[in-house]
């Protein structure tokens, strides 16, 4: 919280009983504490010449800026750990849940008695990685995590067995009956061609996939009430899925808001030539990630088309219009590149963009290219105070030095932030829907 709203506070304290209400109460409380009386900073009306006026606001400057040391403290809470943070001490407690600890709850972890782990730990018992996994029946969701706040997740780890496209992945902030985050896992961890076999390697800031399918992500998750997050397995098999969650209790700032991530797809466009990563969202937020999991139908290159975000009321014209796909992806020139005398795609992972997996044609069953793609706005958010809409265009070449509309098969993961309540997401695709072959 910048500085100037506390000073601002400070002078409503002074001329009303009226406080603003941006201010944490703690903060307001900081403001009230500054060391200056009402006789010293506001003398009678009689006395307040233009010099004493200016005077005295030099006077509650110079108490803003010796307090800065104070209020930037009390301004963080340390749910949100940088490197600039990390020698900080903050009122939080850490907590964890995994298939050893399900409820998170203190001096509760490695109880278990009974558990996948049961049959190798029979000699040593309790305590010895009795249970380190679920089992999800087929058909069926299982409650991995439910947290009372406020407090944030601040990282989770899985690695599942089964089919990934069908494994998904819900999020519920507060009270709310409606999922924030809707998402199959392997795209949710930006690897939606994945499979156990098949896993990208993916170095990025908020999402890490490391070797042999471990998923890793980063996003901070604040909730104020309550946060509860289920599996469901859409397939017919069981699948096991081992899980841990790392989270902190402690005060939510204010202006913090919800994590919400969103699946789409459709197979081939319904729309030639055009898609729709996001719609459909009100409120008051900022996109922050983009995930892509593409299958081209056709030959050539298939990436000219533009990333548009309508923000705020656009119709036809959008605010942000990208110049190509592997331009907004922050690549160039059709991601190309030479290697043994060869030239083709390029992977490459990076903090904010990537193209971790380029599934190519084997000469059997493998027979269409596949690309996967993030680009994360860490950076540079794309801030938005009443609607959002974000699409993309499917744009290759034909002959003459033409644009070709293309029907790909194109599967997205839109991330934001945002107060809630948030708008329903649209219904979500059935097993068939989300299949790739």
């Amino acid at each position: 919280m910048p500085h100037f709203l506390v000073f601002f506070e400070f002078l409503r304290s002074r001329f009303s009983n009226h406080s603003a209400p941006f201010l944490s109460a703690r903060q307001r409380e900081a403001a009230q504490q500054l060391p200056f009386d009402n006789h010293f900073c506001f003398p009678p009306q009689s006395e307040n010449s233009m010099r004493n006026k200016f005077l005295q606001s030099l006077a509650l400057v110079a108490a803003v800026i010796g307090f800065q040391g104070k209020l930037s403290a009390d301004d963080q809470t340390g749910l949100s750990v940088t490197m600039d943070s990390i020698d900080k001490l903050y009122d939080v407690q850490s907590r964890s849940i995994s298939p050893e600890n399900f409820t998170g709850e203190k001096s509760a972890g490695g109880m278990a008695t009974d558990g996948t782990g049961k049959g190798a730990s029979r000699e040593l018992g309790q305590g010895w990685k009795v249970s380190p996994s679920i089992r999800i029946k087929g058909k069926s969701t299982f409650t991995l995590a439910e947290m009372n706040g406020p407090g944030s997740v601040r990282s989770f780890w899985m690695t599942p067995t089964g089919n990934w496209r069908t494994s998904v992945l819900r999020i519920y902030w507060d009270d709310e009956t409606d999922p924030s985050v809707e998402v199959p896992i392997a795209d949710f961890f930006a690897s939606g061609w994945a499979k156990w076999d098949r896993c990208p390697l993916i170095r990025s800031t908020p999402i890490c996939v490391n070797p042999r399918c471990g998923f890793n992500s980063y996003w901070p998750m604040p909730f104020r009430k309550k946060c509860r997050i289920t599996m469901e397995n859409l397939a017919d098999d069981g699948m096991v899925l081992y899980y841990q969650i790392n989270y902190a209790l402690g005060d939510v700032p204010t202006n913090a808001a919800y994590f919400h991530a969103q699946f789409h797809r459709e197979n081939p466009l319904k729309t030639k030539g055009s898609y729709t990563i996001l719609d459909g969202v009100e409120g008051d937020g900022q996109y922050v990630g983009t995930y892509l999991a593409w299958g081209v139908h056709n030959t050539g290159w298939w990436g000219e088309g533009e990333v548009k975000f309508f923000i705020d009321g656009d119709k036809e014209f959008p605010t942000i219009c990208t110049t190509g796909t592997e331009d907004y992806f922050c690549g160039a020139y059709d991601f190309e590149g030479s290697a043994g005398g060869k030239t083709g795609y390029t992977e490459f992972t990076t903090p904010y963009t990537g193209l971790p997996q380029v599934i190519r044609p084997d000469g059997l069953y493998d027979s269409v290219q596949r690309f996967s793609l993030y680009r994360w706005h860490i950076p540079d958010p794309v801030r938005f105070h009443h609607d959002l809409k974000v699409t993309i265009q499917a744009l290759g070449w034909q002959p003459g030095g033409r644009y070709l509309q293309l029907q790909d098969d194109v599967a997205s993961v839109a991330i934001w932030y945002q107060q809630e309540p948030h708008k329903k997401f649209p219904p979500f695709p059935s097993r068939d829907e989300l299949e790739w072959h």
